[in-house]
């Protein structure tokens, strides 16, 4: 069990290394970008339809998902690359999973994201 004493400064330094990976994500991982503008759209939607406190709450909960898992598919694949630089098989399957996951959040987000703002458009559209 680590018995170190709880320190401000140093959970303060925890953020500024979180902060700096977001900084790294939104820098350098192309697909980071677009999930933050679908992201934003859905927010801008939010706020035109006026949705609900609930419809609020998992649009959060989903753009949340979408966003960590690009965090960490991004994170599997630098290590993969780190760890061995030539092609291989496993690398590949690592790599792939950790696509999977930001694919199947996306897909569930854009599922929210359709239950939510299609019958809003829809009656828009309608009346």
């Amino acid at each position: 069990m680590n018995n170190e004493r709880f320190s401000i400064k140093k959970r303060i330094k925890s953020f500024r290394y979180a902060f700096a990976g977001l900084r790294v994500l939104f820098r350098e991982e192309h697909n980071s970008r677009i999930h933050a503008f679908a992201a934003l759209c859905a927010v801008t939607a939010g706020f035109a339809f006026r949705i609900s406190a609930y419809e609020w709450i998992a649009v959060t909960i989903v753009i949340g998902m979408v966003l960590s898992a690009e965090a960490i598919n991004s994170s599997l694949e630098r290590t993969a690359d780190f760890v061995k630089a030539e092609r291989d098989d496993r690398k590949r399957d690592i790599k792939d999973l950790g696509a999977a996951a930001v694919l199947l959040t996306a897909i569930a987000a854009a599922i929210v994201g359709l239950i939510i703002f299609l019958p809003k458009i829809l009656s828009l559209i309608i009346n």
